[in-house]
């Protein structure tokens, strides 16, 4: 954190030396950087007060009799994938009380080796579990199934279909549920594809870090804006109470069918309290291909789009998330209109080209939170491979400033585009093909093989960078 704060206070004080040489420009500026650094510092300390709760006997006692009831959405997933998602249920620490499938219609494939196998491993295990197969209606359809299913559930556990979570994912998950005020928990999302290409290597690095920088900061203050669908849990009330608006949202008369996490953790933050267990830690498979990514980020742009006007229309002035929001807003437009004026709109008016040492700076900050990636330990990589990956930060920085930025507005403008985007025609990541195997290491994962969970071991830690 020290760190940070230095850079950033370097970077302020270099910016002002700059614009004290041109009066008009420094009264254009001050303001706008000023503000972002103010916004900066806020967030860096709040990201750094984030806590992540441990399960002690006391709070064991407190949560044994909570039923917990994992859904299970599918839609022409890979069965590999999906088959290691489900043994990873039964190798947690702390076992699902109920683990509910519903194929939502799936056109490639109908599971049935997965289910023959699920049904008595679960049986084996003393986990109570139903299959459904359903007309094709969507994740929300299909996660509701699940719930009329599950009467008795104290806490719904969400998930997709590639899902992975790590053995003491699910334990950490519901640690925070101590706390009556908590309304949901947010887990933290890592790639298990994660060495299929450089291209995946660098989106694990910048989700990662996001999470860790981004939503680690809000829930510090109880106001996690946005759970992630791989691994996340909500007080059943939420989800029960709420089922029928889930369900039949629509936005312009246009029926909404994906940001379900949003729309859910918008729920809970009108109940209380939204945070995230960083310890709970979900291993999913990311998109190894542009076009796949492409149209996966501008779902999630236009759902944030969509999601953005409802906070500002539902969601109490009393929240911190309601003015986390416009923190959010007010920083995105001031560091896009900082952009555009550095570099395009200085060196076309006024003939001056940015200073080399404010291209500098981003860097070496994203340099500095990107510590928080390495502080995911994963026993299937080597230390030197993650720092290998972390040294890639300038990359990840590019895009964001350039391509995920465009998008982001280009998702704005057209949210009125709702449909899925992506999986129509069978799964775009298969377990067998996402990774080149390396004939030094140990193989990592066989969905044919009951040993994969006794090869792969995960574990995490807080983050102390």
């Amino acid at each position: 954190m020290i760190i940070l704060l230095l850079l950033a206070g370097w970077a302020t004080h270099h910016t002002m030396t700059v614009l004290a040489t041109d009066p008009a420009t420094r009264s254009r500026a001050t303001f706008v950087f000023s503000g972002l650094f103010a916004i900066f510092v806020i967030q860096t300390l709040l990201y750094h007060l984030e806590r992540a709760p441990r399960m002690t006997p006391r709070i064991a006692r407190r949560l044994n009799g909570l039923h917990a009831a994992v859904l299970v959405p599918a839609y022409n997933e890979d069965p590999g994938y999906l088959k290691l998602g489900l043994q990873a249920f039964l190798a947690q620490t702390r076992l699902p009380d109920s683990v509910h499938i519903v194929d939502d219609g799936s056109t490639s494939t109908d599971y049935a080796e997965v289910r023959t196998w699920w049904e008595r491993a679960a049986a084996e295990k003393g986990v109570a579990t139903t299959w459904q197969r359903v007309p094709n209606g969507g994740k929300r359809s299909a996660q509701a199934h699940g719930v009329r299913v599950s009467p008795d559930a104290d806490i719904y556990v969400t998930c997709d279909s590639d899902s992975c979570f790590a053995p003491t994912a699910l334990e950490n998950l519901l640690t925070p549920f101590s706390r009556a005020r908590v309304q949901s928990v947010a887990g933290v999302v890592v790639a298990t594809n994660n060495r299929a290409n450089w291209f995946v290597r660098i989106m694990d690095l910048w989700f990662t870090v996001c999470q860790l920088v981004d939503r680690s900061g809000q829930s510090a203050v109880g106001a996690v804006m946005v759970n992630s669908g791989a691994i996340a849990a909500y007080r059943a009330g939420v989800i029960r109470d709420n089922l029928d608006g889930y369900l039949n949202e629509t936005f312009m008369g246009r029926g909404v069918g994906f940001s379900d996490d949003s729309m859910l953790t918008l729920f809970a933050q009108e109940r209380g309290l939204t945070v995230q267990q960083p310890r709970a830690i979900c291993f999913t498979a990311m998109p190894e291909k542009w076009s796949h990514f492409n149209r996966m980020y501008l779902r999630w742009m236009r759902g944030s789009t969509i999601r953005s006007i409802w906070r500002m229309r539902y969601l109490s002035a009393r929240r911190p998330a309601f003015w986390l929001h416009i923190v959010r807003w007010v920083q995105m437009i001031l560091t896009q209109a900082i952009t555009a004026w550095l570099l395009i709109a200085e060196p076309i008016v006024n003939r001056e080209p940015p200073p080399v040492t404010m291209l500098i700076i981003p860097l070496l900050i994203g340099w500095a939170q990107g510590l928080r990636y390495l502080s995911v330990i994963r026993s299937d990589e080597r230390i030197r491979s993650r720092i290998l990956t972390w040294l890639a930060m300038p990359v990840a920085i590019a895009i964001a400033w350039t391509v995920l930025r465009w998008h982001r507005w280009y998702g704005a403008l057209t949210c009125l585009k709702t449909g899925w985007g992506t999986r129509q025609n069978g799964a775009e990541v298969s377990l067998e093909t996402s990774a080149t195997p390396d004939p030094t290491t140990p193989k990592l994962y066989d969905p044919l093989d009951d040993s994969t969970l006794k090869i792969r071991q995960y574990r995490s830690m807080s983050s102390t960078s």
